[in-house]
């Protein structure tokens, strides 16, 4: 465990930046989630709209570097597929 003050210090900022970390991927993946299921349910207004959030999370969450800038290109390229797959 931690023995000065400037370790104490730097636990507590890992503790924070963990549970801060954690909502953004969490939120990427139930925003992707809500996508899927949109989809699932032949809704384009609806599944367009989720995307839009997603992208915005996910984005987000890349320039933050919670998530690879790669990561995040690849998970947005395949949600806007599965969208543009319920038709024109």
């Amino acid at each position: 465990m931690a023995t000065n003050n400037s370790a104490e210090k730097r636990n507590r900022q890992n503790i924070k930046r963990h549970a801060a970390n954690k909502a953004a991927k969490t939120a990427v993946r139930s925003s992707a989630k809500k996508v899927v299921a949109a989809s699932k349910g032949k809704d384009k207004a609806d599944a367009e709209a989720a995307l839009k959030d997603m992208i915005k999370k996910i984005d987000t969450a890349a320039r933050k570097g919670i998530v690879t800038k790669n990561s995040a290109s690849r998970k947005k390229s395949r949600m806007q597929r599965l969208v543009n797959s319920l038709g024109a």
